[in-house]
Parts: C-alpha cells; sequence; structure tokens
C-alpha cells in the first residue's frame, strides 16, 4: 500500500486485480427510528437529502441500476461494480422482503459485490442467514451505524440503540462469512480526544473488518441545525480533523479496511463545515500529517492497553 492506511479502493484493487465502482441504491426501507417504532425524530444529525443518490424510492431496484450501469461504465471506465444499499436501514423488513430487494442485482453480471447500511438492532438470524447466501458469488459486507460506543453520546445523538446491540450484531455477522463495518462520526458534541480514541480501540478488539469515518456536520432540517444556529455546537476545524483521524486510524488494526475517510453532503443541504467537501485536500492532508509523525494505520493497535476500555 502506498497510503498510510488501507483504503476501501486498495481493498477492491487487490482482490479483483481491476476498477471496481460502488452503485447506490434506494431500496426505499424506512427506519425504526422514524416510523414510531422506536421513535419519530430520528437521529437528530440525519437529513437523507444530504447523500442521498437516488430519491424517488419508487423506482425498481433493476431500473435503478439499468439507469446508472452505462453511465458509471463510460464515467469510471469500470465494468464491475459493488451494489450499495444506502439509505435508511435496509435490514428493516421482512427476511422475503429483502430477498426480493438484493436479488434484483442478480441479473446483472456486472456486480460482484453487495454492501448493506443498516442500524444493529435491524437484524437478526434469519435475516443474516438469507444475506449470507450472497457471499458465494458476492463479496458482501454490512455496515452498522455505530457512530460511537458511548452511551451517553447516542442518547444525545438521540440513535435508539445500544453499543451492546452493536457488538452482538458484528458477532452474529462475523459467524456468516459476512464482513462487517462500522461507521463512526468524529467531533461529536461533548466527546473528548480520549473518547473517540476509546471508540477506536473498542473496534480494534471486537476485530471488525471495516470502518467508515465521518466528520460530525450540520444538515439543514435538523435538530441539529437549531442547537448550532443557537452557538451550542462546536465543530471541528479541517486542521483538528486531521489530527483526530490520524491518531483514530493509528489505533485500528492495519488489515482493517477504511471504508471512507472523509464525509461529504450536498451543498444545498450541508450548514457547516464547508471545508469536508474538499476531501481530495483533506486526504492530501492526512497523509501529509502520517508523513510528519512518520506513523501509518495500526502504528499504536498493538500497543493499546489490554484494560484501555
Amino acid at each position: 500500500m502506498s497510503q498510510s492506511y488501507y483504503s476501501f479502493n486498495s481493498y477492491l484493487k487487490k482482490k479483483f486485480k481491476s476498477r471496481i465502482q460502488r452503485i447506490s441504491l434506494n431500496a426505499g426501507l424506512n427506519c425504526p427510528n422514524r416510523d414510531g417504532t422506536l421513535g419519530i425524530e430520528g437521529c437528530y444529525f440525519c437529513n437523507e437529502k444530504g447523500f442521498v443518490s437516488v430519491e424517488d424510492s419508487q423506482i425498481s431496484i433493476e431500473a435503478q441500476i439499468e439507469t446508472a450501469l452505462p453511465l458509471f461504465k463510460k464515467r469510471f471506465k469500470s465494468d464491475k461494480f459493488i451494489a450499495y444499499f444506502q439509505n435508511a436501514s435496509n435490514t428493516y423488513a421482512s427476511v422475503e422482503k429483502l430477498g426480493t430487494i438484493y436479488d434484483g442485482i442478480k441479473k446483472f453480471p456486472e456486480f460482484v459485490g453487495l454492501i448493506i447500511s443498516t442500524r444493529p438492532d435491524c437484524i437478526d438470524e434469519e435475516k443474516l442467514d438469507m444475506i449470507s447466501s450472497y457471499t458465494d458469488k458476492y463479496d458482501v459486507w454490512i455496515e452498522y451505524g455505530l457512530q460511537s460506543v458511548h452511551a451517553k453520546t447516542l442518547k444525545f445523538l438521540n440513535r435508539r440503540h445500544t453499543f451492546r446491540q452493536f457488538k452482538n450484531a458484528v458477532k452474529l455477522t462475523a459467524e456468516r462469512n459476512i464482513k462487517t463495518a462500522a461507521h463512526v462520526i468524529l467531533g461529536l458534541p461533548h466527546e473528548t480526544k480520549h473518547d473517540m480514541y476509546q471508540t477506536a480501540n473498542a473496534l480494534a478488539k471486537l476485530g471488525i473488518n471495516g470502518v467508515k469515518l465521518h466528520t460530525f456536520h450540520i444538515l439543514k432540517n435538523t435538530p441539529f441545525a437549531c442547537m448550532y444556529k443557537q452557538g451550542d455546537i462546536h465543530l471541528l476545524a479541517e486542521g483538528e480533523y486531521v489530527e483526530i483521524a490520524c491518531d483514530f486510524l493509528e489505533r485500528l488494526p492495519s488489515e482493517c479496511v477504511i471504508m471512507r475517510l472523509v464525509s461529504n453532503a450536498r451543498d444545498e443541504v450541508l450548514i457547516a463545515p464547508f471545508w469536508m467537501n474538499r476531501r481530495q485536500k483533506v486526504l492530501l492532508k492526512i497523509e501529509e500529517e502520517f508523513k510528519k509523525r512518520n506513523t501509518r494505520q495500526g502504528f499504536l493497535a498493538k500497543r493499546q492497553s489490554e484494560n484501555d476500555f
């Protein structure tokens, strides 16, 4: 690896020996934190319009793919793709319905992978058994939204799930030859650097396959937007994020795939910080920071105390 961290692109090139591109798909599913099962407000940071690629959830999966494939082939010069079910909680339905949704990729031989983004409280053994049937043909990942291992933070975010539920989901998933990844937000309100490093150490001990990092940001029409306008929320500056991201990666095992290192959002929905949409600039600064330190991902992973978390 030429980079100081194990990027998802590096993982894909190593596994498939060619360029692989993700295609985001909208399965039209909901979330228990929005439909009244757990709550109706959702997570206080969430506004799907900030990142959604396919807004019309009524379009069939096959139709979405038929529209996207020729465009992606031309733009990215690729002939192999990963189906990424991104919107909402993509295991929040019956096993039968989920199977019908995922089966939408089967008629397209261009797909070599399947990524399912969901909540750790929206999975069970029956669903995992069904999803594991795809591992014979596809590289299968489930991304679980964690954000933080700290109960106080999860409550503040209105996540309405626990770290214990996340650990259980990871355990059950790993038992079925399905790779697991965690979404983590750096710079969450009231979290110290030590709090964030505890999240990294906990994930390292779990042996998670991948991590997707986000910087805490403010989107329009969210509860946090009101708090931010009132001056109640501090956001990381670019330099702060670069340092903390490097600190975080140093604590993760070198074989842990970094699915994403810098988050982004649509300019028309994003309130702050706008620096996060200058992705390539931030990635370059992270590389420069690692070179300055003479470290890389995993540098501290084997140096952590067994009782650190």
